[in-house]
């Protein structure tokens, strides 16, 4: 299983890196077993998502396609090229962040946090991003909900992250997130699909 992240910090980009790095045999996510569960914001846990994803910073802007599975304290990801290609690995797990190039070498950390900062040389708090992309908000930030209840924009520190939703449906879950930082940083997911993962997965 796959995490790749193409993500960029100053003029030193990760697309680069990984290129540098000869990284190019990623394989998709399995389909989770957990699909058929209902899907709702109330409750969600473990997850599943797979879209789209665009990320733009000092003026130089980059799209490609998102999977990502969590699983309690574990997060695999995977982004690859729009035409597929992955580009990355990383897992993060309890026992630490492991990002691996094709070429066998592997970059580690004590958290995906730390990797991503420093890999990319800038931070993008994956575990936070775990909690925005469900809509909750455990840092105490402050949240606007639309006419149905449910999370219109957070503001947590210097982050802002807004949504929009495909339903009027109470309990949808969030098919746009837009994420900015203050200093010109964007990340923009369009979520394609959704699934839970049941206890047995």
């Amino acid at each position: 299983m796959c995490t790749c992240l193409y993500l960029f910090s100053g003029g030193r980009s990760l697309v680069r890196l990984l290129g540098a790095l000869g990284l190019s045999a990623c394989t998709a996510l399995p389909p989770p077993a957990g699909g058929a569960l209902p899907m709702t914001r109330a409750g969600l846990h473990d997850f599943a998502v797979s879209g789209r994803f665009a990320l733009r910073q000092d003026g130089q802007s980059h799209v490609g396609r998102l999977n990502w599975r969590h699983d309690d304290s574990r997060n695999e990801l995977l982004l690859s090229s729009p035409l597929g290609q992955g580009m990355a690995e990383m897992v993060s797990d309890a026992s630490g962040a492991r990002l691996i190039a094709g070429d066998g070498r592997t970059y580690a950390a004590a958290n995906a946090d730390e990797l991503l900062q420093s890999v990319l040389g800038y931070p993008l708090p994956l575990s936070r991003l775990v909690d925005w992309l469900r809509g909750n908000n455990p840092g105490g930030g402050r949240m606007t909900l639309d006419g149905h209840g449910r999370p219109l924009r957070l503001l947590d520190e210097a982050w802002r992250i807004d949504y929009e939703y495909d339903s009027d449906d109470p309990q949808a879950l969030p098919g746009r997130l837009f994420v900015e930082r203050e200093g010109g940083f964007e990340l923009r997911l369009r979520i394609d699909e959704w699934s839970t993962l049941s206890p047995a997965n």
